[in-house]
């Protein structure tokens, strides 16, 4: 019998990888910008003109592959595409020694 195991939210940790909130953030970053892309409906050639990034390489975000692309660059790209971005920082919780990071989308 195939043994199924409760994961966290956070796929990149359950694997073990050592940026794992990075990854998350990017990815979750990738999910957006490829929302806002099938939502104009555009090429990949005309999203990376806006954006202004190859489309190679823009490519290579929308698959998820984004090792060496900065979190800047992508908010960047939101940017370019229309999005506003603020960034809160808050105190964490009394009872926690490391705050978190987490992206919300409105």
């Amino acid at each position: 019998m195939t043994k199924i195991e409760l994961g966290s939210d956070n796929v990149y940790a359950d694997i073990g990888m050592q940026d794992a909130e990075a990854m998350l953030f990017k990815a979750k970053l990738s999910s957006k910008i490829t929302e806002i892309i099938k939502q104009r409906n555009l090429t990949q050639n005309e999203a990376g003109a806006i954006v202004g990034m190859p489309q190679s390489k823009l490519s290579n975000i929308l698959r998820g592959q984004f090792r060496g692309i900065s979190e800047f660059k992508m908010l960047h790209c939101l940017n370019k595409l229309g999005q506003d971005i603020e960034i809160v920082i808050t105190k964490a919780p009394p009872n926690e020694t490391i705050g978190k990071t987490s992206i919300v989308f409105a």
